[in-house]
């Protein structure tokens, strides 16, 4: 299965989220974190340095994923959440980011929650058996939202992705539709 880019993509609820297509608007607000070095120490290369830099990486054609981002009930970008085909018609890998103004409030639980029902809902009538993420070994929170979400650490890659901050290792987690708890977080819009 591949998941069409914006034509497609389904607005996503969750009680306090809508998770919706991206829009270039959204640069400005994602900026502020995927802007700060620090808070992209676990990215695969450095912080962005401009808008269009930005734009460019966020809506490069070649990418073969889909992106959400997340607003609060006010309009405020909470955080950018992404699905991607990986290595069988069947799987897909997960990706996310919460924005430094709403980190804490448990974005990422419960938007990527929602991604994973939706993922497990069988989009577009294909099965997804499998959900994967990769994370760098040193990203505590993030290996926590996982393991929260029910996802198993299935393996260690030792040196596996060469980064801005040079080769890291990283832990594979995956989660299996017989697994999945229904999050019953979310609903379709």
């Amino acid at each position: 299965m591949r998941i069409s880019r914006v034509a497609d993509l389904p607005v996503l609820s969750t009680a306090r989220f809508t998770l919706r297509p991206l829009q270039r608007e959204d640069t400005g607000a994602l900026l502020t974190t995927l802007g700060d070095p620090e808070q992209c120490r676990f990215l695969t290369r450095p912080a962005f340095g401009s808008e269009s830099e930005l734009w460019d990486w966020l809506a490069d054609p070649s990418w073969p994923g889909q992106t959400w981002i997340a607003v609060d009930a006010d309009g405020a970008v909470a955080g950018r959440f992404v699905a991607a085909p990986a290595h069988a018609d069947d799987v897909f890998e997960i990706g996310y980011i919460t924005l430094g103004s709403h980190q804490g409030q448990r974005v990422a639980s419960e938007c990527a929650g929602a991604l994973i029902d939706h993922l497990f809902a069988s989009p577009g009538g294909v099965s997804v058996r499998k959900i994967t993420a990769e994370v760098d070994t040193r990203n505590t929170p993030s290996m926590r939202l996982l393991e929260r979400l029910g996802f198993t650490r299935e393996a260690t890659l030792r040196e596996h992705e060469e980064t801005h901050i040079g080769l890291c290792d990283v832990h594979w987690y995956g989660l299996l539709a017989r697994e999945w708890n229904g999050g019953s977080a979310s609903r379709i819009a």
